[in-house]
């Protein structure tokens, strides 16, 4: 008979967290409500802001995903409320087995609300065989800023992504209406990998959604100034659909994308949410 830790091993583990974020009877945005399975937590509730903005860190004591192991991920931001959510490390998704890894990422974000989704890079080992999806709901005047930075090997270590895979979907509704929708297959060895309207050998992408915000022309103007800087070769752009903005990077270092975007969004924080961009902490350890 199979224990319980042998077939884990083998199938991987099944981990989710659902978060509620909320206003309180005082204006407060607190953690209403938190839900948990398997290893994947939050410890407490930050205020580096104040009492109207809650930040959380997202902790997933394994370090790293193995092939076979899913995170669901679920976030709602109650009318009014405004949180912030990252990440204390880079996610390391492992070499897979014969199982692929996924991440669902779902936030639904009510009238008036700002939820902010700041993690720190993800990095795919050589051998990684990756599907993830992300949808975002936002109710009317609710604003929402994510990123996400992909490592594609472990370059400083001398690893290149010569095997395994990344299926990407992610999705974008304001009110009903879908206004954004990509979707991306990668496979190692493909021709996308190195062609000048792929990643043109870069190892390093990252995509910054902004939505639910439509921005003046000067603060288009004044996150568009911001250029990428640094040794490692590395280009920028921002696009305007509407409400969304799609802020891009491709290069081959990860702390110049992270610097690049949290840049940006210190320019159109303020715009979207009437707040100057408080770094969290973490970051800085």
């Amino acid at each position: 008979m199979q224990t319980a830790s042998k077939r884990c091993l083998q199938e991987g583990w099944a981990a989710s967290l659902r978060l509620r974020f909320a206003q309180d009877e005082s204006k407060d945005t607190i953690l209403a409500e938190r839900q948990h399975k398997g290893p994947l937590a939050v410890q407490k509730a930050l205020y580096p802001e104040g009492r109207a903005v809650c930040h959380v860190i997202l902790l997933h004591p394994p370090g790293g995903v193995a092939g076979g192991d899913s995170l669901a991920i679920g976030v709602t931001a109650s009318a009014g409320s405004q949180a912030l959510l990252t990440t204390p490390g880079a996610g390391k998704w492992y070499r897979s087995s014969g199982n692929h890894a996924s991440q669902s990422l779902h936030f639904q974000l009510g009238a008036g609300s700002v939820l902010e989704w700041l993690p720190q890079e993800s990095i795919l080992f050589d051998g990684a065989d990756v599907h993830w999806q992300t949808r975002i709901e936002l109710e009317a005047g609710a604003c929402y800023m994510g990123w996400e930075i992909v490592c594609f090997g472990r370059t400083a270590s001398g690893e290149k992504f010569g095997n395994g895979s990344l299926r990407q979907k992610t999705e974008v509704y304001c009110q009903g209406k879908r206004i954004w929708g990509e979707y991306a297959a990668i496979n190692a060895g493909d021709d996308l990998l190195s062609a000048q309207a792929g990643l043109a050998n870069r190892t390093v992408a990252g995509t910054f959604i902004v939505a639910g915000v439509v921005f003046s022309d000067e603060a288009l103007s004044r996150a568009r100034a911001i250029e990428v800087t640094g040794d490692a070769a590395g280009i920028c752009g921002i696009t305007r659909i509407g409400n969304l903005l799609a802020i891009r990077f491709l290069g081959n270092s990860s702390e110049m994308a992270k610097q690049y975007f949290i840049e940006v969004w210190s320019v159109l924080r303020p715009f979207a949410c009437g707040r100057a961009a408080s770094i969290p902490r973490i970051w800085n350890t």
